[in-house]
């Protein structure tokens, strides 16, 4: 698919706040400074789309930004759809208020967002977190799509990557992307996982139990 336009919508706290619509979403979810914001800035083509922050816990909102692709098929209308930047978990310097409140938006918006398709995780693949994998598990529980990413593979040599992969895989339980958002690697793969997670059908969302962060 050929990118189009990208363009924010509107950031928001609760549910009261959240863009109107049915068009299928996809959740950008990872502990915090992890290069959410980045990788969706590169993966749009974009400079400052989504705001980065060289301050971990700055982002306390969900951000919505709609996207339009043109269609596969020759004649067909262009496709459009919503990234979900998430606020970053897991930093401690963060007022413990803060972090109280970032749990049930992010579970609330995770568990009965009827639009969203899936949820691309992202982990810095020098290591992994526990955090990281009680996100994969509760996700697994509840039925939402995922798509694990390793990012940050440019700080690694070539030849230790391969390996850090693996390790990551195993440690997760699942499939692991490896990502730069400063170059260009890995990035057709998550754009072709994106397109996989936006094929699945809207899903009947409930609530059950917290995700450990």
């Amino acid at each position: 698919m050929k990118l189009l336009s990208a363009e924010f919508v509107a950031s928001a706290a609760e549910p009261a706040q959240f863009p109107a619509g049915d068009l299928p979403e996809i959740a950008f979810a990872g502990r915090s400074n992890v290069g959410k914001s980045s990788l969706l800035n590169a993966l749009l083509g974009r400079k400052n789309l989504a705001r980065v922050s060289q301050t971990p816990g700055r982002t306390r909102l969900l951000t919505f930004f709609r996207v339009t692709m043109a269609s596969r098929r020759a004649k067909g209308s262009p496709e459009k759809f919503l990234f979900v930047d998430l606020p970053g978990y897991g930093y401690a310097k963060v007022a413990k208020s803060v972090q109280d409140q970032w749990g049930p938006m992010i579970e609330g918006y995770l568990s009965s967002r009827s639009p969203l398709r899936g949820v691309v995780l992202l982990t810095d693949i020098r290591r992994g977190e526990d955090d990281e994998v009680n996100v994969v598990r509760w996700l697994g529980e509840h039925g939402v799509g995922l798509v694990a990413v390793a990012m940050k593979i440019d700080k690694l040599p070539r030849g230790q990557r391969l390996q850090a992969l693996r390790d990551l895989e195993t440690f997760l339980g699942v499939p692991v992307i490896g990502c730069s958002a400063v170059t260009d690697a890995g990035q057709d793969l998550v754009w072709k996982a994106i397109r996989g997670l936006l094929a699945r059908p809207r899903r009947v969302a409930v609530s059950h139990n917290r995700i450990s962060m």
